[in-house]
């Protein structure tokens, strides 16, 4: 970035009025990364003057949320700061002595048209297929007429005055300068006839006052561009650098959206994301780095952030991809312990656990199927078995290359080999069960498949030897017998 001020501060300002989203959290990735790139500090500030659409406990949520994604603030609530409150609310008093200065300099101005004129006025508009937006009725008001007014208590709001000609400009980091004519800018609201802000104006003073020296944000905010530069050059103060990073788009090119899948954060970890998979993927969406690597850490993503590498063009979420690479976590990155940390929830969710098996029988169930697992949940169906006794059927356990009469007598000559052994390992099971097989006459395939079966109760598990493995001897020999005692003199069509 060619100006990088030190010190860099960036912020996230969520308003709470629900949960944070993909689009949200990829931008608050990018200003962390950037703090963090240039030691400096990551800012979490609440914007809750939209005072109707508040969601209680969603501040907690939004907190938890990022929290679970690894996005800790250097300042903001619970931490406090020396530019706080840190949430808007509580910074009312702020606002409005900034928007009574622009009043008294002659920048803004009270307007009083009601919500009644102003329906009107739309409809007028749109009937006679004019441009809708405000007129600047109050805008050239009367001295004595404003002094009325004043003087009545009625309510008010505070307008900025856009000049009338000319044109803006701001600096965007990926697009260049952005140009917007005054004609096509309305006297916003800044101040609403309650106290509070509005998000444009709020978002402008506390920016300056937390010195926040860069803003990244999603590109929806281009096109009010014009506002922040106009309130930053009515005030005398400078700008933060601006940073518009990409759109984020469903595979079919049209906006994400609830029809695509999850689109919230903590729907991701319901479904079984990790955060460090998550964090991973969205770090590159919308970034060009090198064509021949996805798998970063956090410190080497720290390292190399440049918001030169973001580009501006939409960004494609690609489901698939971050389920690749969250299979890729769960196999390849976190340890057995803290994969196995993970599974546990969706393990004594589905009633598996009785809460007396072993930390180490644990670690090994685990061991033997995550390279198969892609989301968190799916450990359940994969390990089951090992949890509780699987009750396969006869018709399961013969198969299609045996009889019943087959099945019984592979089955109860494997468990008597294996009932002699005298070490309970899966290089002399192995040798021991292909040797049966030769001796039966019987492919490797065939013998093992019924074994497979009354071990697991499915025809597709883990390593059949490293199942004998963690199952144990006793537990073995016992699903053999079960199964063997299922499929004698059954009549399997």
């Amino acid at each position: 970035m060619a100006d990088a001020r030190s010190p860099v501060r960036t912020r996230m300002a969520p308003s709470p009025t629900g949960l944070l989203h993909i689009g949200n959290v990829r931008t608050a990735i990018f200003d962390w990364l950037l703090a963090r790139h240039h030691g400096g500090q990551f800012v979490l500030r609440v914007e809750d003057t939209d005072r109707a659409r508040l969601v209680p406990g969603s501040v907690e949520v939004m907190m938890d949320t990022l929290r679970w994604i690894g996005l800790d603030w250097d300042e903001g609530p619970e931490i406090g700061g020396p530019f706080g409150p840190y949430v808007q609310s509580e910074r009312k008093e702020i606002y409005i002595e900034h928007a009574e200065r622009l009043v008294v300099e002659g920048k803004a101005y009270r307007c009083y048209c009601t919500a009644e004129r102003l329906a009107a006025l739309r409809a007028e508009q749109e009937s006679n297929r004019q441009p809708t937006g405000y007129d600047r009725h109050c805008r050239f008001m009367g001295a004595e007429e404003r002094v009325e007014k004043e003087a009545s208590g009625e309510p008010s709001v505070i307008r900025f005055a856009v000049p009338l000609e000319g044109e803006t400009h701001l600096t965007d980091a990926l697009r260049g300068v952005l140009t917007y004519r005054h004609e096509t800018v309305q006297d916003f609201v800044m101040l609403k006839s309650d106290g509070f802000p509005t998000y444009h104006f709020a978002v402008v003073i506390d920016d300056h006052l937390m010195q926040i020296s860069h803003v990244v944000r999603g590109p929806e905010y281009i096109s009010t561009g014009a506002r922040d530069t106009l309130l930053h050059q009515a005030l005398d103060w400078q700008q933060p650098e601006y940073v518009h990073g990409s759109e984020i788009l469903a595979p079919d090119r049209k906006r994400l959206g609830k029809r695509h899948g999850a689109t919230a954060v903590l729907e991701f970890r319901e479904m079984g994301f990790v955060p460090e998979a998550l964090f991973n993927f969205l770090a590159l969406l919308g970034a060009a780095y090198s064509a021949d690597r996805e798998i970063y850490s956090r410190e080497e993503l720290v390292a190399m952030f440049d918001v030169d590498k973001l580009h501006p063009t939409p960004a494609i979420f690609d489901r698939t991809k971050l389920e690749w690479m969250n299979g890729h976590y769960i196999n390849h990155i976190l340890t057995l312990s803290d994969v196995t940390d993970r599974c546990v929830p969706y393990l004594d969710r589905a009633g598996l656990l009785s809460g007396e098996e072993s930390r180490d029988y644990l670690e090994d169930v685990i061991a033997l199927v995550k390279d198969r697992v892609k989301l968190l949940p799916e450990v359940v169906e994969l390990t089951d078995f090992f949890f509780r006794e699987p009750e396969p059927s006869a018709e399961l356990v013969v198969g299609k290359k045996l009889t019943p009469e087959g099945a019984h007598h592979a089955i109860q000559t494997a468990r008597k080999r294996l009932e002699a052994l005298d070490e309970w390992d899966e290089a002399m099971m192995e040798s021991r069960m292909r040797e049966l097989a030769e001796q039966l006459d019987l492919k490797v395939g065939v013998l093992f498949a019924p074994l497979r079966v009354a071990l697991t109760g499915k025809t597709v598990a883990p390593g059949l030897f490293e199942t004998m493995r963690v199952l144990g001897h006793e537990r073995t020999l016992e699903r053999l017998t079960r199964a063997a005692e299922t499929v004698s003199g059954a009549h399997v069509a």
